[in-house]
């Protein structure tokens, strides 16, 4: 039942700006809404679009075919269905792609996309319990079908398996998405849903006496937005006492650093679990901070964001080293070929920036916003904005390619709702100080406490360091235009000290008001323009923009010996298909050519985009070559599964190491690779001397080529010096499911350069036997160079193995 006395307190604002939802009366520095910018540029504007046009209507289909929508529409005794799916959060999804329905209608009328939300927000309200409670996995009874198989995310009766069920986590992103209808609409219809599911959080968690908290945080930034809203203040004092929770020590079993709940929130240092799950917290301590004013949650995200920026951050912005828990790894624990980087990860982080930048007004937290933003979350997406990425690696052997979705879908329905916010990331105000964030050609009308501010940017960045600021105040008026100066302009490839640059070039920058250069003063990395400002006054900022050479602490191992290539905020990579036949790790950059030595900078695929041509050299060929970088945030656009490297090796054997792939690792023997491994996985299990006790043994390593169904795979030994190999066993690996038997297997030996099917002896033969080690001996024993084993799955599974056992004379 909904509380009559927190209704009565509601005052609604008709129409409120996402910037007053954002900032009003809490963060001192607050965002000038997207609604207020236009792109016109050939970076954001495509991008826009088609988050638009294509990736919320395709979004939404993929929601109906499904049953995302249907569980709604069966919960709310529309249709009759089972529960659909195998996640209870499915219902976030749908609820974040109506979150960035919501505010494109903010930008533009579409009253058929209008129609469909309504239609949608009905069946939410009629799979809405009379209390309050909505979650369509427990309203039809998905427990009882999946008793057997005992998914984490159902529960037996509401809030009984908070640590997995999603339940908050669902109604956190509903909250959201039913402010941002209202926003856009004016009608309560969404948000009444939202406001009786919130009041029943309330009464259950705050006043009665269940002292849970959310196994996946987003309630938090949830309640706050409704608090904003509504000015319901139990909403505040509700994300609050979640946060609180965490860490408990009266609450047995909660404690896991893979949820965040390992220690209170403000005796938390590092970054650590589940990334999206910490990035989405650290935003909600970042609002409490503002709202309820907490120096200890401000000191305490301060310290964790330090320990992000210089221990577990990537150079193209992204977090979330590990695949195992989607998780931050230890300091300094940046693999590139597994590099996980949830795309989740990456759109939380952009709002934790965002949070940092309006709680203290410093460049810095914009700089980090403006890597991740450009390079690690945008990749996400496919320019056709219907396929996506889940992880966003820094570097691919040809493993990777982009899903048209994914049974997981949090990432692809994440993006719809970022995407069409990111215009909300470029301004920001307090009092009359106007800040400048990020550059792109665009139209804004701003607000300022002394009266409207029109700006027009004119510029072609990111590929360009022109910009023109064209500023028309409604009247002549004084105020000061804070213009940042990004780090990568400044030196600074990030705040931290992970990165420096290792060329020799010293970039300039200036800026002109009305075509007189100025001396501005600087503050926290922003240029401070003071003065009478008049309409059509012009502000230009120019910025070199060479392409840099970054370099990385020797505390990273993965980087030792290596360089990346950005210009401007602009990351780049080598992919196959610019570069001809072989692996683009075969490239190597010489340090010499660190100097700035540049072939071309030229136009690429996508308008505006740019593409850079450097001296190169190939470990395999002495000659002077050249490869053709690419911006990160496009890679794999076209042909699928193809190698790509960001971290280029300096020396001829650090490409050779690096063309082996992170798959690759040395034995007593030499250097073994496998053709490819899921990430799950590892390529040096097959020769770590652990015997399986069944071909379903899961307590051991193994190496398996799953999700690639049918197709044949290699593990190659390359020895160190010739070996006459005397017999060679491989004890398979079968889950009962997608890795099972081979259909076939032999072994190649590569002997005076060339490789051929080694002949088994006469008694032997290449077979398939299950719970047992398969041996050949070879007819002939000869000295090789290599030896490569040739597996072929069925067509219909992958291959494993747990075991391989090699014997030489």
């Amino acid at each position: 039942m909904q509380r009559s006395g927190r209704a009565l307190s509601v005052m609604f604002v008709l129409l409120v700006s996402i910037s007053a939802v954002m900032a009003s009366g809490s963060y001192p520095y607050q965002p000038v809404d997207f609604t207020k910018v236009h792109f016109n540029d050939s970076f954001w504007k495509p991008r826009l679009e088609t988050n638009k046009n294509v990736t919320i209507p395709y979004a939404f289909e993929k929601c109906e075919q499904t049953g995302r929508i249907d569980n709604f529409k069966a919960a709310a005794g529309v249709i009759d269905e089972e529960f659909q799916g195998r996640q209870g959060f499915n219902d976030s999804d749908v609820f974040k792609i109506m979150e960035g329905a919501a505010y494109c209608l903010m930008v533009e009328e579409d009253p058929e996309l209008e129609e469909y939300l309504e239609n949608l927000i009905g069946w939410v309200a009629g799979a809405q319990h009379d209390n309050g409670y909505l979650y369509t996995a427990w309203t039809l009874k998905a427990r009882d079908r999946e008793a057997k198989t005992g998914n984490c995310c159902y529960v037996n009766k509401p809030w009984d398996n908070l640590k997995s069920s999603h339940e908050l986590y669902n109604a956190g992103h509903m909250y959201e998405a039913a402010v941002a209808h209202y926003i856009a609409t004016g009608r309560r219809t969404f948000l009444d849903v939202a406001i009786k599911n919130a009041d029943l959080v309330c009464d259950v968690f705050l006043d009665g006496g269940h002292k849970g908290f959310p196994g996946h945080q987003e309630i938090e930034m949830g309640l706050g937005r409704l608090y904003r809203v509504t000015g319901n203040e139990s909403y505040l004092k509700m994300a609050q006492e979640f946060l609180e929770r965490r860490g408990d020590q009266s609450n047995p079993g909660s404690h896991s650093e893979y949820r965040q709940a390992h220690k209170p929130v403000t005796q938390q240092k590092e970054a650590v679990g589940h990334a999206v799950r910490a990035n989405y917290m650290y935003s909600g301590m970042a609002d409490i901070a503002a709202m309820a004013g907490s120096e200890e949650y401000i000191g305490a995200i301060d310290t964790i964001w330090n320990n992000i920026v210089g221990k577990k951050y990537y150079i193209t912005g992204g977090v979330g080293a590990r695949h195992g828990g989607e998780a931050y790894g230890d300091n300094y624990e940046l693999p590139n070929e597994s590099a996980y980087c949830e795309t989740c990860a990456q759109v939380a982080f952009v709002m934790l920036n965002h949070r940092m930048f309006l709680l203290n007004g410093d460049s810095k937290y914009i700089d980090v916003l403006e890597r991740t933003l450009y390079n690690s979350t945008v990749s996400g997406v496919s320019l056709d904005g219907d396929e996506f990425f889940y992880p966003n690696p820094l570097e691919s052997h040809g493993s990777y390619s982009r899903s048209p979705w994914f049974g997981c879908a949090c990432c692809p329905t994440n993006i719809t709702r970022f995407m069409a916010s990111v215009p909300g990331y470029v301004y920001a105000v307090r009092n009359d100080d106007l800040y400048v964030n990020l550059f792109g050609r665009s139209e804004a009308n701003i607000s300022l406490n002394s009266g409207d501010v029109e700006l027009v940017q004119k510029t072609d960045y990111p590929w360009k360091g022109e910009v023109e600021i064209e500023v028309s105040p409604a009247k002549e008026k004084e105020f000061r235009l804070m213009v940042r100066i990004p780090g990568w302009c400044r030196n600074e490839p990030a705040p931290g000290g992970l990165y420096s640059y290792i060329d020799n070039i010293k970039p300039n920058w200036n800026i002109s008001v009305n075509g007189r250069v100025i001396e501005p003063e600087m503050k926290k990395g922003y240029a401070v323009i003071k003065r009478k400002w008049q309409k059509g006054d012009s502000v230009e900022l120019f910025m070199d923009m060479p392409v840099r050479y970054v370099d990385c602490i020797d505390k990273v191992e993965a980087n030792i010996g290596k360089a990346a290539v950005e210009r401007g905020p602009i990351v780049y990579c080598a992919e196959e298909p610019d570069n001809g036949e072989g692996k683009v790790q075969n490239f190597y950059l010489p340090r010499t050519n660190a100097a700035g030595k540049v072939l071309e900078i030229k136009s690429g695929m996508l308008a505006g985009n740019k593409k850079i041509v450097l001296p190169a050299r190939k470990y395999k060929s002495p000659e002077v070559r050249q490869v053709v970088l690419t911006p990160y945030n496009v890679w794999n656009n076209r042909n699928p599964r193809t190698s790509m490297v960001v971290w280029f090796a300096q020396t001829k054997q650090g490409a050779r190491q690096a063309a082996m792939g992170e798959d690759a690792f040395i034995s007593d023997m030499g250097i073994i690779e496998a053709s490819y491994t899921y990430r799950g996985d590892d390529a040096e299990a097959v020769s770590d001397g652990k015997i399986p006790e069944s071909s379903s043994d899961r307590s051991i390593p193994r190496w398996t080529s799953w999700p690639r169904k049918g197709e044949t795979q290699t593990i190659t030994y390359s020895f160190n010096e010739p070996q006459k190999v005397s017999s060679v066993g491989l004890y398979f690996y079968n889950d009962g499911g997608g890795v099972q038997l081979p259909a076939s297997w032999h072994i190649e030996r590569k002997i005076s350069g060339s490789w051929e099917k080694m002949e088994p002896y006469l008694t032997d033969s290449y077979s398939v036997i299950e719970d047992s080690f398969n041996t050949v001996h070879p007819a002939e024993v000869k000295p090789c160079e290599a030896m490569r084993i040739v597996v072929t799955p069925k067509k219909t599974s992958s291959a494993g193995i747990l075991e391989a056992k090699i014997e030489t004379e």
